[in-house]
């Protein structure tokens, strides 16, 4: 396939991707702050801790057979059936030692409920677990469209049945429902869109995970990082303060993390494809990172700012605690952004042993400033720690970035120095507005707010940004692309010019 076909089907798959994200975004969206209304953050808290146990659990297990799968020349269905092999004996293990721990859980946590919460998680990997290995493929072939039903249809089950329980019940358990009811839904469909008939098979098992092997590695300290921190908050600080720092972080996330995946998802193919040319791998992520941070950035400092008057709204005033961890975190997690391609480049290049380097080295930075934040400042110092260790990963992707690909980390913030300086102008706008116009926190004032606000930093953004683009010459980037997006669309759609004639 030549770089204009892989080009097309890589855009083609965005926009699949894009999609079903947007989707599942605004259901998940709409599904916490239902959720946030019926039940009591520390029901959130409490399935939070089992989760967080459980991402433990399925890090130190797992084999990543889906990368390797893409990354094999020519895989037959013996190489299917085998990854479906050690995948349902991963499953089978998880939920043996999840099940295992559950009763220590509890006692540790002083949380009998713990236990059967667990019991049903556990259940719900086993049955994830034997979903059809096939499916990777797709991604592989740039075709999108089988994910976009299975990612669409999972979340909506999920979703509907969490708000039908908490509506009825108003229990926790309309959290853990959704959960595993998600799962079992994949695994339906999953063989449903791509039929295959799994055989019983270890033939090929080390060789596949041969190329896994650091990827798992690196999901291990990963998940060490990103998720020690709600074990300590929940045994230190109690499930309602992990409701609150749980629900935060995920909706603080969730702007950037979900403008930011269907990008993500697409692009380690077409990066593989090109890994042998070091120029062109350089250019493309280049593009790719800056079309990346255009959307993430705004989205990420919008939420940020938009968080006191929404949660507010949405949520209700016993949230608040919550609006500080968003502000924070949506920040920083969208500051982070500019490095948060290093994934799919270094597994294209087949380096994933740097990727567990890495997040070996983040987690022996993290662990004692997290720890110290909580000791001195309980969940608001615990924020602060992330803050500070977020900027210094994003640094450490960059400085990775440059080595991969010889970019230096000027070069890599010159190319989105325009959306950086149009987020600051979107930021001072905000807190001028805010100084000038002063909202009540009724209803209706909040809802003014929001719109208000958000608005003007939508508009403030933009505005700025063509600015710029203009003043640099309009120049090859993400604003390019976006113009050429919506040409095509309004062409798609009968607004071309030969049409209106």
């Amino acid at each position: 396939m030549n770089a204009e076909g892989i080009a097309r089907r890589l855009f083609k798959g965005s926009i699949w991707v894009s999609a079903a994200r947007a989707i599942t975004n605004v259901l998940a969206v709409l599904s916490t702050f239902v959720l946030a209304r019926l039940l009591d953050p520390s029901d959130f808290g409490l399935v939070a801790l089992a989760t967080t146990m459980l991402a433990l659990v399925t890090a130190f297990t797992e084999v990543s057979m889906n990368e390797a799968l893409v990354r094999h020349q020519d895989p037959t269905p013996q190489h299917f059936s085998s990854a479906w092999t050690v995948n349902a004996l991963r499953g089978l293990l998880v939920f043996a030692l999840f099940a295992a721990i559950a009763q220590p859980a509890a006692a540790f946590y002083d949380e009998p409920r713990l236990m059967p919460v667990m019991f049903a998680l556990g259940a719900g990997i086993l049955v994830f677990s034997l979903g059809n290995p096939r499916r990777i493929m797709l991604q592989r072939d740039l075709v999108f469209w089988q994910d976009f039903v299975l990612n669409v249809s999972q979340k909506l089950v999920g979703v509907i049945a969490s708000i039908a329980i908490a509506w009825i019940y108003r229990s926790y358990w309309a959290l853990v429902v959704g959960i595993v009811l998600s799962q079992l839904t994949y695994f339906a469909l999953s063989y449903l869109i791509l039929p295959f008939r799994p055989r019983v098979t270890v033939k090929h098992a080390r060789e596949l995970m041969s190329f896994s092997i650091w990827l798992t590695l690196a999901q291990i300290v990963n998940t060490l990082n990103w998720r020690f921190d709600h074990l300590l908050v929940g045994k230190f600080l109690g499930r309602a303060d992990l409701g609150y720092y749980s629900v935060g972080s995920n909706l603080a996330a969730m702007p950037t993390r979900e403008l930011a995946f269907p990008l993500t998802m697409t692009i380690f193919p077409g990066f593989a494809m090109i890994a042998g040319n070091r120029p062109r791998l350089a250019a493309a992520y280049q593009r790719a990172q800056s079309f990346v941070s255009a959307i993430a950035l705004p989205s990420g400092i919008g939420a940020a700012i938009l968080a006191d008057p929404l949660v507010r709204l949405v949520m209700g005033e016993k949230w608040e605690p919550a609006i500080f961890i968003i502000q924070a975190l949506a920040a920083v997690v969208a500051l982070q952004t500019l490095g948060s391609l290093v994934q799919p480049l270094a597994m294209a290049l087949g380096q994933t042993r740097l990727l567990f380097i890495r997040s070996a080295q983040m987690l022996a930075l993290r662990l004692p400033i997290v720890i110290f934040g909580l000791y001195i400042d309980g969940l608001r110092g615990l924020v602060l720690a992330r803050i500070a260790t977020g900027l210094i990963g994003a640094l450490v992707d960059m400085l990775l970035v440059k080595r991969f690909t010889g970019l230096t980390v000027t070069s890599q913030l010159a190319v989105n120095l325009r959306a950086l300086l149009s987020v600051t102008a979107m930021v001072i706008g905000a807190l001028l507005l805010g100084h000038e116009i002063s909202f009540d926190r009724t209803t209706t004032g909040l809802v003014q707010e929001v719109a208000t606000v958000g608005m003007t930093c939508a508009l403030l953004y933009s505005l700025t940004t063509l600015v710029l683009w203009q003043l640099a010459g309009r120049p090859l980037g993400p604003e390019a692309q976006i113009i050429e997006l919506a040409r095509n669309i309004f062409r798609r759609l009968g607004f071309s010019r030969g049409r209106s004639a």
